[in-house]
C-alpha cells in the first residue's frame, strides 16, 4: 500500500500548492476536508493542517477534534493550522498589531529535525492578521521574525510542529527542504512516489478491477483522456474501446493528425465524422452557453449511437484529474454542482455504465509525467488545452463553415508561427478568436471591409490565474502578416493583452 500524506484543508487558497509540494519529493499525499475525514488509512505517515481565511477566534471557524492525530502521527500546522492548536492546547491566539502579509525574514534554531539545514535567516512568505500570543505550557519556540514573536514552535511531548508562515510558496525560498524535513525525517516517508511506480501499481488495480470486462473512452485529443487510454490500454489492451469524434471545431487538420497518433499507440479507436451533425445543431446559436448546451447533446447523442456498437461494454472510462475531484468537494461539504466540462459529461447517467478515473488520483504536470513514462507521443503531451466545445467559443457569433475555416487558418498560422520561433512550449495556452466585428481597410488600391482576428497567449501555472505574454513585436508582426495576407476574409489582427482575472482565458 503507497504510503501518504493527508492534508486537512480549512479553506486556504494554497492547499493545493502545498499537495503539489509534497509529490514534487515523491511523495504521494491526498486532501481531504477537514470536516469530511473518514476512516484515516494504515499507510498515511503524518498529517499537515492547512492555512485558512478564517481566524481561530471566529464562532464560525472551522473546528476538528485534535486527539485523532497529536501523539498519534506527526502533525504540522501551517498559519491557521499553527494557531488552531496552539490555541486548543492552551496559547493564546490575538489579533496583530499590524497584519503580517508578504516576505519576513525568519531567524532559525536549526536544533531540531523541523528547521535542520536552514539557514540561520531565511526568507518566508506570511499572510495572517492573528498571531499567537503565547505558546501552550508543552511547547518551545523554534523560530522568530522581528515582528513574530512565535513564527515557528514545536511541541515537547509529540512530534507537532507548527509555523505561521507558508512554506509552499516558492518566496519561501527554502520551504522546500522544510517540508522535506517534515515528510521525510519526521514521518518517515521513503520518495517512492514516481511515475513508474504509478503506472505500475495502477496497471496492476485495473487489472483486477476490470477483469476481462470492455471499457468505453471518449478521446478529445487533449492529455487527460490520451493518457488514461494508455492507462487502461496497458491494462486491458484490446478490451479498451476508444472513440474520437470530430465535431467539425478542432483545429486545422487535428482530427486527422491525432487519430494518427492513436493508431501509433496502438489504441483500439474509431473515428466519427460528425462535423454535419455539430453545425446543424448550432445553425443560428449566437449565445454561448447555448452553444455548449447544443455541443454537448449532440457528443452525447453521437458517442451513445456509436458505443451501442460495442457489445458487453460494462465501464466507461474518463480523464477525471485530482483537480476536478478536489472541487467538486469544498470544505463546507459536497458542492452543489460538479465541474460542467469533464470530457464527457451527461454521459454515465445516460448510459448505465460504471465509472473507471484512472487518473484521478494526478495533478495536471504529474499525468505529463505519467505521459512522457507511458510514451505517449510528445505532439499530444505538448498540446496547449483546448476548450472542449472546441473553437465554437473562438467564434464570437453564430457558427458557419466558413467562419470556421477562416479562424482555422489564423489559428494554425498563430501556433506554427509560435512553434517555428520557439516560443510554444513557453506559453500555457495561445489561440485565435474571430471577432464578430467588420473593419476598413485597403489591400491594393482596393477598399475592404472585412473581419478581425484577435490573438490570445497566456501563462498560467493551471488555469485558475493567467497573465498575457509578452510575444516580440517581430514575432507578432510576423504572425499579423501572415494572416492578413493568407487567409481571406481578414484584414486586421489585434492582440489581447488581459489579465486573467479580471478577464477569462477563453473570451466565452
Amino acid at each position: 500500500m503507497q504510503e501518504q500524506i493527508v492534508i486537512l484543508d480549512f479553506g486556504s487558497q494554497y492547499t493545493q500548492l502545498i499537495a503539489r509540494r509534497v509529490r514534487e519529493l515523491n511523495i504521494y499525499c491526498e486532501i481531504h476536508p477537514y470536516n469530511h475525514i473518514g476512516k484515516i488509512s494504515p499507510s498515511v505517515k503524518g498529517i499537515i493542517l492547512s492555512g485558512s481565511p478564517a481566524s481561530v477566534r471566529d464562532k464560525e471557524a472551522p473546528q476538528i477534534d485534535l486527539s485523532q492525530f497529536i501523539g498519534k502521527y506527526p502533525v504540522l500546522g501551517v498559519c491557521y493550522g499553527a494557531q488552531y492548536i496552539a490555541q486548543q492546547l492552551g496559547g493564546v491566539v490575538a489579533a496583530s498589531d499590524h497584519r503580517e502579509y508578504g516576505r519576513a525574514m525568519l531567524k532559525v534554531d536549526s536544533d531540531n529535525l523541523l528547521t535542520k539545514g536552514l539557514s540561520q535567516e531565511t526568507q518566508v512568505w506570511m499572510s495572517h492578521g492573528d498571531t499567537i500570543m503565547e505558546l501552550p505550557s508543552n511547547a518551545t519556540l523554534i523560530a522568530q521574525t522581528d515582528s513574530i514573536k512565535n513564527a515557528a514552535y514545536r511541541l515537547t511531548d509529540s512530534q507537532t510542529y507548527c509555523i505561521q508562515f507558508h512554506p509552499e510558496v516558492t518566496h519561501s525560498t527554502e520551504g522546500k527542504q522544510l517540508l522535506k524535513n517534515f515528510i521525510v525525517d519526521i514521518c518517515g516517508c521513503e520518495q517512492d512516489w514516481t511515475p513508474q511506480n504509478f503506472i505500475h501499481e495502477t496497471v496492476e488495480k485495473l487489472k483486477e478491477q476490470l477483469g476481462d470486462d470492455k471499457v468505453i473512452l471518449g478521446l478529445s485529443g487533449g492529455v487527460d483522456s490520451s493518457v488514461a487510454a494508455a492507462l487502461l490500454h496497458q491494462a486491458i489492451g484490446k478490451n479498451l474501446h476508444c472513440i474520437f469524434i470530430d465535431n467539425g471545431l478542432l483545429r486545422l487538420n487535428e482530427f486527422h493528425e491525432v487519430l494518427e497518433s492513436y493508431k501509433q499507440m496502438e489504441l483500439n479507436v474509431t473515428g466519427v465524422d460528425a462535423t454535419d451533425e455539430f453545425y446543424g445543431a448550432l445553425n443560428n446559436i449566437s449565445e454561448p452557453e447555448a452553444k455548449r448546451k447544443a455541443i454537448g447533446k449532440v457528443f452525447v447523442d453521437v458517442f451513445e449511437r456509436v458505443s451501442h456498437t460495442i457489445e458487453g461494454a460494462k465501464w466507461l472510462g474518463q480523464g477525471t484529474i485530482y483537480p476536478d475531484v478536489i472541487e467538486s468537494v469544498s470544505v463546507k461539504g459536497p458542492s452543489a454542482t460538479i465541474k460542467s466540462h469533464h470530457n464527457v459529461g451527461g454521459l454515465p447517467e445516460k448510459m448505465h455504465l460504471k465509472i473507471v478515473e484512472p487518473l484521478r488520483s494526478l495533478f495536471k504536470d504529474e499525468v505529463r509525467n505519467v505521459g512522457a513514462a507511458l510514451g505517449v507521443p510528445a505532439n499530444i503531451l505538448a498540446r496547449h488545452p483546448f476548450p472542449g466545445p472546441g473553437l465554437a467559443i473562438r467564434i464570437i457569433d453564430d457558427i458557419t463553415p466558413q467562419k470556421v475555416s477562416i479562424l482555422q487558418q489564423s489559428d494554425a498560422i498563430f501556433i506554427n508561427t509560435l512553434k517555428e520561433k520557439g516560443w510554444y512550449d513557453k506559453i500555457w495556452q495561445a489561440g485565435a478568436i474571430f471577432l464578430p466585428v467588420r473593419s476598413v481597410g485597403v489591400m491594393g488600391d482596393e477598399r475592404t471591409y472585412e473581419n478581425v482576428i484577435c490573438l490570445r497567449a497566456v501563462t498560467s501555472v493551471d488555469g485558475m490565474t493567467a497573465d498575457w505574454v509578452h510575444i516580440p513585436y517581430e514575432i507578432l508582426a510576423e504572425i499579423s502578416n501572415k494572416i492578413i495576407n493568407r487567409v481571406k476574409g481578414i484584414n486586421r489582427v489585434v492582440y489581447d493583452i488581459s489579465s486573467k482575472p479580471p478577464a477569462t482565458i477563453e473570451w466565452e
